[in-house]
Protein backbone atom coordinates (compact mmCIF):
# COMPACT_ATOMS: atom_id res chain seq x y z
CA UNK A 1 0.00 0.00 0.00
CA UNK A 2 1.43 3.44 -1.06
CA UNK A 3 1.80 5.66 1.85
CA UNK A 4 0.85 8.66 -0.78
CA UNK A 5 -2.65 6.74 -0.80
CA UNK A 6 -3.16 7.30 3.11
CA UNK A 7 -5.84 10.06 4.18
CA UNK A 8 -6.71 10.90 7.94
CA UNK A 9 -10.41 10.19 8.63
CA UNK A 10 -11.33 13.93 8.64
CA UNK A 11 -9.57 14.54 5.33
CA UNK A 12 -12.14 11.35 4.12
CA UNK A 13 -14.99 12.92 5.81
CA UNK A 14 -14.54 16.18 5.00
CA UNK A 15 -14.51 14.76 1.46
CA UNK A 16 -17.27 12.64 1.72
CA UNK A 17 -19.27 15.88 2.95
CA UNK A 18 -18.17 17.95 -0.12
CA UNK A 19 -19.55 15.14 -2.20
CA UNK A 20 -22.78 14.80 -0.31
CA UNK A 21 -23.60 18.36 0.21
CA UNK A 22 -22.51 19.05 -3.70
CA UNK A 23 -24.54 16.59 -4.77
CA UNK A 24 -28.22 16.82 -2.65
CA UNK A 25 -28.02 20.27 -2.43
CA UNK A 26 -32.16 20.59 -2.16
CA UNK A 27 -34.21 17.48 -1.58
CA UNK A 28 -37.74 17.09 -0.83
CA UNK A 29 -38.44 14.24 1.50
CA UNK A 30 -41.30 12.37 2.52
CA UNK A 31 -41.62 10.39 5.87
CA UNK A 32 -42.66 9.98 9.56
CA UNK A 33 -41.70 11.42 12.73
CA UNK A 34 -39.92 10.03 15.39
CA UNK A 35 -37.77 10.84 18.44
CA UNK A 36 -38.13 14.93 18.11
CA UNK A 37 -36.43 16.68 20.78
CA UNK A 38 -36.47 21.06 21.12
CA UNK A 39 -33.28 21.97 22.44
CA UNK A 40 -32.53 24.33 24.90
CA UNK A 41 -30.48 26.04 22.29
CA UNK A 42 -33.53 26.33 19.70
CA UNK A 43 -32.33 23.92 17.53
CA UNK A 44 -34.84 20.69 16.66
CA UNK A 45 -33.58 17.27 16.41
CA UNK A 46 -35.90 14.08 14.95
CA UNK A 47 -35.79 10.81 13.09
CA UNK A 48 -37.48 10.91 9.65
CA UNK A 49 -38.48 7.36 8.63
CA UNK A 50 -40.35 4.91 6.37
CA UNK A 51 -41.36 1.77 6.19
CA UNK A 52 -37.60 0.34 5.53
CA UNK A 53 -35.13 3.16 6.59
CA UNK A 54 -34.58 6.32 8.14
CA UNK A 55 -32.53 9.67 8.64
CA UNK A 56 -30.93 12.28 11.05
CA UNK A 57 -32.70 15.46 10.64
CA UNK A 58 -31.94 18.69 11.85
CA UNK A 59 -33.36 22.19 12.04
CA UNK A 60 -31.94 24.86 13.16
CA UNK A 61 -33.20 27.86 15.57
CA UNK A 62 -33.39 30.01 12.56
CA UNK A 63 -35.73 27.79 10.46
CA UNK A 64 -37.02 26.57 13.33
CA UNK A 65 -38.97 29.86 14.26
CA UNK A 66 -40.81 30.35 11.08
CA UNK A 67 -42.58 27.16 11.88
CA UNK A 68 -45.79 27.52 12.19
CA UNK A 69 -47.06 24.33 13.79
CA UNK A 70 -45.62 21.95 16.47
CA UNK A 71 -44.16 18.13 15.14
CA UNK A 72 -45.60 15.43 16.98
CA UNK A 73 -44.65 11.81 16.94
CA UNK A 74 -45.92 9.98 14.24
CA UNK A 75 -46.85 12.95 12.01
CA UNK A 76 -46.07 12.42 8.14
CA UNK A 77 -44.25 15.52 7.07
CA UNK A 78 -43.29 16.27 3.64
CA UNK A 79 -39.07 18.36 4.13
CA UNK A 80 -37.11 20.48 2.42
CA UNK A 81 -33.78 21.10 2.78
CA UNK A 82 -29.86 19.67 1.98
CA UNK A 83 -27.41 16.67 2.89
CA UNK A 84 -24.53 17.47 5.42
CA UNK A 85 -22.02 15.42 7.18
CA UNK A 86 -21.07 15.85 10.85
CA UNK A 87 -17.66 15.95 10.12
CA UNK A 88 -16.19 14.68 13.80
CA UNK A 89 -18.85 12.04 13.84
CA UNK A 90 -19.13 10.90 10.39
CA UNK A 91 -22.75 10.61 10.12
CA UNK A 92 -24.86 12.37 7.70
CA UNK A 93 -27.78 14.54 8.26
CA UNK A 94 -30.65 16.23 6.80
CA UNK A 95 -30.55 19.85 7.04
CA UNK A 96 -34.04 21.29 6.99
CA UNK A 97 -35.38 24.38 5.86
CA UNK A 98 -38.99 23.48 5.85
CA UNK A 99 -40.84 21.51 6.91
CA UNK A 100 -44.76 21.04 6.03
CA UNK A 101 -47.45 18.32 6.92
CA UNK A 102 -48.55 15.83 4.31
CA UNK A 103 -51.85 16.18 2.73
CA UNK A 104 -52.88 19.82 4.30
CA UNK A 105 -50.61 22.74 4.55
CA UNK A 106 -48.39 24.27 7.36
CA UNK A 107 -50.84 26.83 8.64
CA UNK A 108 -53.51 24.45 8.47
CA UNK A 109 -52.08 22.20 10.64
CA UNK A 110 -50.58 25.03 13.02
CA UNK A 111 -54.19 26.48 13.24
CA UNK A 112 -55.88 22.80 14.49
CA UNK A 113 -53.26 22.56 16.86
CA UNK A 114 -53.77 25.80 18.50
CA UNK A 115 -57.15 25.57 18.44
CA UNK A 116 -57.13 22.00 20.22
CA UNK A 117 -54.66 23.49 22.87
CA UNK A 118 -56.52 26.54 23.36
CA UNK A 119 -59.70 24.18 23.97
CA UNK A 120 -58.17 22.14 26.12
CA UNK A 121 -57.13 25.58 28.46
CA UNK A 122 -60.75 26.59 28.50
CA UNK A 123 -59.95 29.47 26.27
CA UNK A 124 -63.04 29.15 24.57
CA UNK A 125 -65.40 28.24 27.12
CA UNK A 126 -68.57 30.30 27.11
CA UNK A 127 -68.55 30.82 31.03
CA UNK A 128 -65.49 32.77 30.39
CA UNK A 129 -67.60 34.79 27.74
CA UNK A 130 -67.86 38.67 28.71
CA UNK A 131 -71.35 40.41 27.75
CA UNK A 132 -71.59 43.08 25.82
CA UNK A 133 -73.10 46.61 26.62
CA UNK A 134 -75.73 47.14 25.65
CA UNK A 135 -75.66 51.14 24.99
CA UNK A 136 -71.68 51.48 24.21
CA UNK A 137 -69.98 54.89 25.00
CA UNK A 138 -66.31 54.24 23.61
CA UNK A 139 -65.07 51.77 21.52
CA UNK A 140 -61.28 50.81 20.78
CA UNK A 141 -60.44 49.55 17.08
CA UNK A 142 -57.40 47.86 17.28
CA UNK A 143 -56.93 47.68 13.19
CA UNK A 144 -54.69 49.41 11.01
CA UNK A 145 -55.16 52.86 10.21
CA UNK A 146 -54.76 53.17 6.69
CA UNK A 147 -57.18 50.16 5.93
CA UNK A 148 -60.50 49.86 4.55
CA UNK A 149 -62.01 48.00 6.73
CA UNK A 150 -61.51 50.90 9.51
CA UNK A 151 -63.42 53.47 7.07
CA UNK A 152 -66.39 50.33 7.12
CA UNK A 153 -66.45 50.41 10.71
CA UNK A 154 -66.53 54.06 11.03
CA UNK A 155 -69.16 54.65 8.33
CA UNK A 156 -71.38 51.85 9.87
CA UNK A 157 -70.67 53.26 13.70
CA UNK A 158 -71.14 56.52 12.59
CA UNK A 159 -74.49 56.13 10.89
CA UNK A 160 -76.06 54.01 14.01
CA UNK A 161 -74.55 55.38 16.94
CA UNK A 162 -73.19 59.05 16.41
CA UNK A 163 -72.85 59.38 19.83
CA UNK A 164 -70.10 56.64 20.09
CA UNK A 165 -66.30 57.90 20.80
CA UNK A 166 -63.86 55.83 19.14
CA UNK A 167 -60.18 55.62 19.43
CA UNK A 168 -58.18 53.78 16.61
CA UNK A 169 -54.76 52.01 17.55
CA UNK A 170 -53.01 51.62 14.15
CA UNK A 171 -51.92 48.20 14.26
CA UNK A 172 -49.67 45.94 12.07
CA UNK A 173 -52.37 43.29 11.12
CA UNK A 174 -50.40 41.81 8.01
CA UNK A 175 -46.77 39.96 8.16
CA UNK A 176 -44.59 38.17 10.04
CA UNK A 177 -44.55 40.67 13.51
CA UNK A 178 -48.49 41.21 12.81
CA UNK A 179 -49.54 38.71 15.91
CA UNK A 180 -47.01 40.70 18.36
CA UNK A 181 -48.55 43.92 17.34
CA UNK A 182 -51.96 43.28 17.68
CA UNK A 183 -51.62 41.40 21.33
CA UNK A 184 -49.82 44.76 22.47
CA UNK A 185 -52.28 46.40 21.09
CA UNK A 186 -54.85 44.41 22.67
CA UNK A 187 -53.11 45.21 26.20
CA UNK A 188 -53.27 48.49 25.70
CA UNK A 189 -56.55 49.04 25.05
CA UNK A 190 -57.89 47.11 27.75
CA UNK A 191 -56.28 49.98 30.10
CA UNK A 192 -58.38 52.62 27.76
CA UNK A 193 -61.07 52.12 30.28
CA UNK A 194 -63.69 51.56 27.13
CA UNK A 195 -66.53 49.66 26.54
CA UNK A 196 -65.63 47.20 24.32
CA UNK A 197 -62.25 46.29 22.12
CA UNK A 198 -62.62 45.23 18.33
CA UNK A 199 -59.87 44.01 16.90
CA UNK A 200 -60.06 42.98 13.17
CA UNK A 201 -59.06 43.90 9.39
CA UNK A 202 -60.41 42.65 6.12
CA UNK A 203 -60.16 39.51 3.75
CA UNK A 204 -57.19 38.15 2.63
CA UNK A 205 -55.62 34.54 2.51
CA UNK A 206 -54.63 33.07 5.49
CA UNK A 207 -51.26 34.01 5.28
CA UNK A 208 -52.94 37.37 5.38
CA UNK A 209 -55.04 36.45 8.35
CA UNK A 210 -52.53 34.43 10.36
CA UNK A 211 -51.84 37.43 13.18
CA UNK A 212 -55.22 36.52 14.52
CA UNK A 213 -54.42 33.09 14.70
CA UNK A 214 -51.31 33.59 17.07
CA UNK A 215 -51.23 32.04 20.78
CA UNK A 216 -49.93 35.27 21.62
CA UNK A 217 -53.09 36.94 20.19
CA UNK A 218 -55.17 34.41 22.42
CA UNK A 219 -53.63 34.98 25.37
CA UNK A 220 -54.08 38.78 25.08
CA UNK A 221 -57.63 38.28 24.05
CA UNK A 222 -58.24 35.90 27.32
CA UNK A 223 -56.47 38.34 29.56
CA UNK A 224 -58.86 41.57 28.87
CA UNK A 225 -60.38 42.76 31.54
CA UNK A 226 -62.88 44.77 28.50
CA UNK A 227 -65.27 42.65 26.29
CA UNK A 228 -63.41 42.01 22.80
CA UNK A 229 -65.17 41.78 19.21
CA UNK A 230 -63.07 39.55 16.89
CA UNK A 231 -63.95 41.04 13.41
CA UNK A 232 -61.81 39.23 11.04
CA UNK A 233 -61.40 38.68 7.10
CA UNK A 234 -64.86 37.86 5.38
CA UNK A 235 -68.07 35.70 6.69
CA UNK A 236 -66.44 32.65 5.74
CA UNK A 237 -63.16 33.04 7.72
CA UNK A 238 -62.35 31.53 10.73
CA UNK A 239 -59.35 32.27 13.00
CA UNK A 240 -58.27 31.78 16.55
CA UNK A 241 -59.29 35.00 17.86
CA UNK A 242 -63.09 34.35 16.94
CA UNK A 243 -63.29 31.24 19.01
CA UNK A 244 -61.02 32.98 22.29
CA UNK A 245 -63.19 36.57 21.38
CA UNK A 246 -66.50 37.51 23.66
CA UNK A 247 -68.47 37.87 20.09
CA UNK A 248 -67.28 37.10 16.88
CA UNK A 249 -68.34 39.28 13.80
CA UNK A 250 -68.53 37.93 9.84
CA UNK A 251 -66.77 40.82 8.65
CA UNK A 252 -65.35 44.45 10.82
CA UNK A 253 -68.23 46.62 9.44
CA UNK A 254 -71.22 44.10 10.84
CA UNK A 255 -69.20 44.08 14.15
CA UNK A 256 -70.35 47.41 14.87
CA UNK A 257 -73.86 46.42 13.38
CA UNK A 258 -73.82 43.84 15.56
CA UNK A 259 -72.88 46.20 19.51
CA UNK A 260 -74.34 48.80 18.40
CA UNK A 261 -77.68 50.19 18.39
CA UNK A 262 -79.92 51.07 15.25
CA UNK A 263 -80.47 55.13 16.32
CA UNK A 264 -83.29 54.96 14.44
CA UNK A 265 -85.15 52.09 15.58
CA UNK A 266 -83.91 53.17 19.23
CA UNK A 267 -85.67 56.32 18.47
CA UNK A 268 -88.77 54.88 17.59
CA UNK A 269 -88.75 52.43 20.69
CA UNK A 270 -88.47 55.62 22.46
CA UNK A 271 -91.59 56.73 20.54
CA UNK A 272 -93.28 53.84 21.68
CA UNK A 273 -92.57 54.43 25.35
CA UNK A 274 -93.23 57.68 25.05
CA UNK A 275 -96.83 56.85 23.99
CA UNK A 276 -97.06 53.76 26.35
CA UNK A 277 -96.22 55.79 29.06
CA UNK A 278 -98.50 58.87 28.19
CA UNK A 279 -101.14 56.22 28.15
CA UNK A 280 -99.97 55.01 31.22
CA UNK A 281 -100.20 58.41 32.81
CA UNK A 282 -103.54 58.90 31.90
CA UNK A 283 -104.92 55.96 32.84
CA UNK A 284 -103.15 56.52 35.95
CA UNK A 285 -104.19 60.14 36.19
CA UNK A 286 -107.72 58.97 35.57
CA UNK A 287 -107.61 56.66 38.14
CA UNK A 288 -105.93 58.06 40.49
CA UNK A 289 -109.09 61.52 39.95
CA UNK A 290 -111.25 58.99 40.75
CA UNK A 291 -110.08 57.56 43.81
CA UNK A 292 -109.55 61.23 44.99
CA UNK A 293 -112.97 62.54 44.15
CA UNK A 294 -113.72 59.16 46.15
CA UNK A 295 -111.69 59.90 48.65
CA UNK A 296 -112.81 63.24 49.02
CA UNK A 297 -116.73 61.54 49.04
CA UNK A 298 -115.65 60.14 51.77
CA UNK A 299 -113.93 62.77 53.50
CA UNK A 300 -116.91 64.86 53.26
CA UNK A 301 -118.94 61.78 54.62
CA UNK A 302 -116.66 61.55 57.45
CA UNK A 303 -115.44 64.93 57.84
CA UNK A 304 -116.18 67.09 60.97
CA UNK A 305 -118.53 69.56 59.41
CA UNK A 306 -120.31 66.71 58.07
CA UNK A 307 -120.36 64.51 61.12
CA UNK A 308 -121.18 68.27 62.85
CA UNK A 309 -124.37 68.19 60.64
CA UNK A 310 -125.38 64.67 61.23
CA UNK A 311 -125.13 65.34 64.62
CA UNK A 312 -127.07 68.16 64.40
CA UNK A 313 -129.81 66.15 62.12
CA UNK A 314 -130.32 63.46 64.92
CA UNK A 315 -130.12 66.38 67.76
CA UNK A 316 -132.84 68.01 65.72
CA UNK A 317 -134.95 65.14 65.13
CA UNK A 318 -134.47 63.61 69.08
CA UNK A 319 -135.55 67.32 70.29
CA UNK A 320 -139.05 66.71 67.81
CA UNK A 321 -139.26 63.60 69.25
CA UNK A 322 -138.27 65.17 72.80
CA UNK A 323 -140.51 68.22 72.57
CA UNK A 324 -143.15 65.56 70.43
CA UNK A 325 -143.53 63.20 73.61
CA UNK A 326 -143.18 66.20 75.99
CA UNK A 327 -146.29 67.47 74.24
CA UNK A 328 -147.93 64.41 74.84
CA UNK A 329 -146.93 63.80 78.19
CA UNK A 330 -147.82 67.01 78.83
CA UNK A 331 -150.77 66.68 77.52
CA UNK A 332 -151.49 63.63 79.07
CA UNK A 333 -150.82 65.35 82.37
CA UNK A 334 -152.26 68.33 81.99
CA UNK A 335 -155.33 65.92 81.11
CA UNK A 336 -155.18 64.65 84.19
CA UNK A 337 -153.79 67.65 86.02
CA UNK A 338 -156.93 69.23 84.64
CA UNK A 339 -159.30 66.44 86.55
CA UNK A 340 -157.26 66.11 89.31
CA UNK A 341 -157.49 70.31 89.51
CA UNK A 342 -161.04 70.07 89.81
CA UNK A 343 -161.02 67.54 92.24
CA UNK A 344 -158.40 69.36 94.13
CA UNK A 345 -160.66 72.59 93.88
CA UNK A 346 -163.79 70.42 94.81
CA UNK A 347 -162.01 69.11 97.56
CA UNK A 348 -160.42 72.62 98.36
CA UNK A 349 -163.74 74.28 98.38
CA UNK A 350 -165.13 71.43 100.76
CA UNK A 351 -162.10 71.72 102.87
CA UNK A 352 -162.11 75.55 103.12
CA UNK A 353 -165.85 75.37 103.53
CA UNK A 354 -165.14 72.57 106.52
CA UNK A 355 -162.10 74.71 107.39
CA UNK A 356 -164.43 78.05 107.85
CA UNK A 357 -167.23 76.36 109.63
CA UNK A 358 -164.83 74.78 111.90
CA UNK A 359 -163.14 78.04 112.46
CA UNK A 360 -166.54 79.70 113.05
CA UNK A 361 -167.27 77.17 115.75
CA UNK A 362 -163.66 77.57 116.94
CA UNK A 363 -164.36 81.31 117.21
CA UNK A 364 -167.58 81.20 118.79
CA UNK A 365 -165.79 78.82 121.18
CA UNK A 366 -162.89 81.60 121.95
CA UNK A 367 -165.04 83.84 122.52
CA UNK A 368 -166.74 81.91 124.69
CA UNK A 369 -163.57 81.45 126.69
CA UNK A 370 -161.92 85.02 126.31
CA UNK A 371 -160.85 86.41 129.71
CA UNK A 372 -161.73 90.14 128.57
CA UNK A 373 -165.04 89.04 128.47
CA UNK A 374 -167.35 90.94 131.12
CA UNK A 375 -164.30 92.79 132.35
CA UNK A 376 -163.97 96.56 131.36
CA UNK A 377 -162.16 98.43 129.51
CA UNK A 378 -159.10 98.92 131.99
CA UNK A 379 -158.63 95.31 131.78
CA UNK A 380 -154.38 94.66 130.61
CA UNK A 381 -152.26 92.16 130.85
CA UNK A 382 -148.64 91.96 131.55
CA UNK A 383 -146.35 90.62 129.00
CA UNK A 384 -142.83 89.85 129.68
CA UNK A 385 -140.31 88.63 126.68
CA UNK A 386 -143.48 88.03 124.72
CA UNK A 387 -144.69 85.68 127.26
CA UNK A 388 -147.64 86.28 129.77
CA UNK A 389 -146.56 86.93 133.50
CA UNK A 390 -147.92 87.27 137.07
CA UNK A 391 -147.14 90.72 137.87
CA UNK A 392 -145.79 89.48 141.26
CA UNK A 393 -142.73 87.78 139.78
CA UNK A 394 -141.82 91.22 138.20
CA UNK A 395 -138.69 92.55 139.50
CA UNK A 396 -137.34 96.00 139.91
CA UNK A 397 -136.16 97.56 136.62
CA UNK A 398 -137.81 94.54 134.46
CA UNK A 399 -138.86 96.25 130.93
CA UNK A 400 -142.70 94.76 130.60
CA UNK A 401 -145.83 95.48 128.31
CA UNK A 402 -149.06 96.50 129.40
CA UNK A 403 -151.59 94.95 126.49
CA UNK A 404 -155.12 95.50 126.41
CA UNK A 405 -157.17 94.99 122.89
CA UNK A 406 -157.00 98.19 121.41
CA UNK A 407 -153.08 99.63 123.28
CA UNK A 408 -150.14 97.68 124.35
CA UNK A 409 -148.07 100.25 127.18
CA UNK A 410 -144.30 99.26 127.83
CA UNK A 411 -143.47 99.76 131.58
CA UNK A 412 -139.83 99.37 133.98
CA UNK A 413 -141.02 98.59 137.43
CA UNK A 414 -140.03 101.10 139.77
CA UNK A 415 -141.44 99.65 143.58
CA UNK A 416 -142.87 96.84 144.29
CA UNK A 417 -145.20 96.47 147.25
CA UNK A 418 -146.62 93.00 148.27
CA UNK A 419 -150.39 93.23 149.76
Amino acid sequence: MNSNSLQSVTSLNNQIKSLLESTFVYVHVEGEVSRFTYHGSGHLYFTLKDKNSSISCVMFRGNNKKMKFQLEEGMQVVISGSISLYVPRGSYQLNCISIEPSGSGALAKAYEQLKEKLRGMGYFDEANKKEIPRYIKSIALVTSATGAALQDMLRVANKRWPLVKVKVLDTIVQGENSGINIAKNIAYADKLDVDVIVTGRGGGSIEDLWGFNEEVVADAIYRAKTPIVSAVGHEIDYVISDFVADLRAPTPSAAMEMILPDKNELLMSIDGMIEQLQRFYARAISTKSMDLQNLKNEFQRYSFSQKTHLMQREIDILKNLYRAKLSSILEEKNLKTSSLFEKLRFAYRQNITRKEQALEGTKESLLSKNPTLGLNESYAQVVKNDKKIQPEKLKLDDIFELQTVKTVITSRVLDIENL
